[in-house]
C-alpha cells in the first residue's frame, strides 16, 4: 500500500493533467480529424474501493456504524436526555 509513496510525493499533481485553459487555438485552415479514430476502452473495474474487497468494506462500514451508535449513547447520556434509572 504504501509502497510508492515517496515516489509519488516527488511528482507534481499538476505536471499530469493538461490544461486547455492556456491551449492556443487551432489555425483555421487546419482539416478537422476524421471520426473514425475510436475512442480509448476504459480499463475494466476490478470492484475495489481503496484496496478492499466487499467482504472488507461491510466490515468496515459495521464497525463505523456501531461506533457512531456508541458515541451518540454516550452523548444522551452525558446531556441527560437518557438515564438508567
Amino acid at each position: 500500500m504504501f509502497d510508492n509513496l515517496r515516489d509519488s510525493a516527488d511528482s507534481s499533481f499538476y505536471e499530469e493533467e493538461p490544461n486547455d485553459l492556456y491551449k492556443e487555438p487551432a489555425p483555421v485552415n487546419s482539416k478537422p480529424k476524421p471520426a473514425s479514430a475510436a475512442p480509448k476502452k476504459r480499463r475494466k473495474s476490478n470492484k475495489q474501493f481503496l484496496g478492499m474487497t466487499a467482504q472488507q468494506r461491510f466490515i468496515l462500514t459495521l464497525m463505523l456504524m456501531f461506533a457512531v451508535c456508541m458515541m451518540g449513547t454516550l452523548a444522551m447520556f452525558v446531556l441527560g436526555k437518557m438515564s438508567l434509572l
